[in-house]
């Protein structure tokens, strides 16, 4: 059942149910009729024996002498009277002396009327039903039955039950075509999305499906998968610029490294020279692999899935260790590098993702900033973690792009880098449930810091405790 088109599963599930509501209406019909024909049938027989008690009273009139009269209806009405011993008093002319009643029955009508069905009568061979209700002649208790025939109730009832049996397979059979041509109606926009779907490619990724506006569920399905493709485009879109800048990036210092190679294999020269070739090498070489690390964490963020080893940790501590890595870096520029104390102030997370996302922001801040170059910390609703220079600043409104990737604002804070240090700092808070941003100081330079609120970071610490990854 479940490998047939869907129009023809609606049409089957329609037909099915049809048939289900036409057998429950048919046999309703049925049986209202046969209880609205037994009623009047019983009703008939209590008018006929009302009018006989009235006509019995009279010694001189004779129930044989009323089968022709409109009382009785010749062929198919009967009557008889019985004393208290069942012996016929009184018939008309088909009964003759045979009883209709046995003992039993005849006390129990002496007592009050009732009804009973017969199978059969002489001179009737055709089921009848009796009533039986006593009167009084001269004195005398007796017991009249009046019947009728039931033929009359069971030709109505073979006649409605020859409609329903030829009607009802009609009209079953039209309803299942209209409900396959209702369920063709209703599937035609599916149908029509899914041919525009089967044209849709990766050449072609601007293209959407069809959204009929019917107000239903296939309206909301066809602008839920278009709102899926345009997440899809965008996915796909971000994916191919993420490519192209990295195979951008990554061509400038794989040819100066080519370079720098070429020249010391090709010219030779002294030891010397050979020296400082090899080291601009090195460095281009290191600039690759940071690159490429870089590179892998963003892609592992995509992924959802950036390992973390979560630890309390100290911000004095991840100061010191950022003052003892960047300090000779500020001393050759003439800068000067401090940190606040941060008074005991804790944090959970993974220690080597935050001394990364850390040295990013000071790297930035000596590389494109000048003056000093402070750290400091802030605990409230959220922890704060801060890097604050006295260069320039931002260019107008970059704050607001400053933390995508490969993004750098050349014109006023230099060139160099790959234009990812921000946007891994970025990604490091957000995997601890943090975010980061950056602004211009109101004094001059910029604060840019990591934002950590304790609720996510002890989430990030129940998700990441004991995930890490090699790599």
């Amino acid at each position: 059942m479940s490998r047939l088109p869907i129009r023809l599963r609606v049409a089957a599930a329609f037909a099915v149910s049809m048939a289900v509501v036409l057998a429950g209406i048919a046999s309703f019909l049925y049986a209202r009729l046969g209880s609205d024909l037994s009623a009047a049938h019983d009703l008939q027989l209590r008018l006929r024996a009302e009018d006989l008690r009235a006509l019995i009273r009279d010694p001189n009139d004779s129930l044989a002498d009323a089968g022709g009269a409109p009382l009785i209806e010749q062929g198919e009405s009967y009557a008889q009277l019985l004393d208290a011993e069942a012996r016929v008093v009184d018939a008309t002319r088909p009964l003759g002396d045979t009883p209709l009643l046995d003992r039993e029955d005849l006390a129990a009508a002496r007592d009050g009327p009732i009804f009973r069905e017969l199978p059969s009568i002489r001179g009737l061979d055709e089921r009848s039903r009796i009533l039986a209700i006593p009167v009084e002649r001269n004195g005398e208790h007796l017991v009249l039955v009046v019947g009728a025939t039931l033929e009359d109730r069971a030709e109505t009832l073979e006649s409605l039950r020859t409609l329903l049996f030829v009607a009802g397979p009609i009209g079953l059979a039209l309803a299942t075509l209209a409900g396959y041509f209702l369920a063709g109606l209703s599937l035609r926009p599916v149908e029509s999305m899914r041919r525009r779907a089967e044209e849709i490619s990766a050449e072609t990724p601007g293209d959407r499906l069809p959204v009929p506006a019917t107000r239903d569920e296939i309206e909301r399905l066809g602008r839920t998968l278009n709102e899926m493709l345009t997440r899809l485009h965008s996915a796909l879109e971000r994916e191919r610029d993420f490519v192209a800048d990295a195979g951008h990036e990554l061509r400038t210092p794989l040819a100066l490294l080519r370079t720098e190679l070429e020249l010391a294999t090709r010219q030779g020269g002294s030891a010397e020279e050979l020296r400082v070739a090899m080291r601009s090498a090195s460095q281009e070489a290191e600039r690759l692999a940071l690159l490429a690390e870089d590179l892998l964490l963003i892609a592992r963020s995509d992924r959802g899935r950036l390992p973390l080893r979560v630890e309390e940790l100290e911000l004095d501590a991840l100061f010191e260790t950022m003052l003892a890595r960047f300090a000779w870096r500020a001393a050759d520029a003439g800068r000067h590098l401090d940190a606040e104390p941060a008074r005991g102030l804790r944090i959970e997370g993974d220690r080597i993702r935050l001394e990364q996302a850390l040295a990013n922001l000071v790297d930035n801040a000596l590389r494109y900033g000048e003056g000093d170059v402070r750290l400091y910390g802030t605990c409230g609703e959220t922890t704060e973690l801060h890097v604050v220079d006295d260069g320039p600043g931002f260019p107008p409104d970059f704050s607001e792009q400053a933390f995508e990737r490969f993004t750098r604002a050349d014109t006023a804070r230099g060139r160099g880098g790959a234009g990812l240090g921000l946007s891994i700092v970025r990604t490091i808070a957000e995997a601890h449930g943090g975010t980061a941003g950056a602004l211009n100081s109101p004094s001059g330079g910029v604060d840019a810091w990591i934002s950590l609120p304790a609720a996510a970071a002890d989430g990030a610490a129940a998700s990441g405790r004991g995930s890490e990854e090699p790599g």
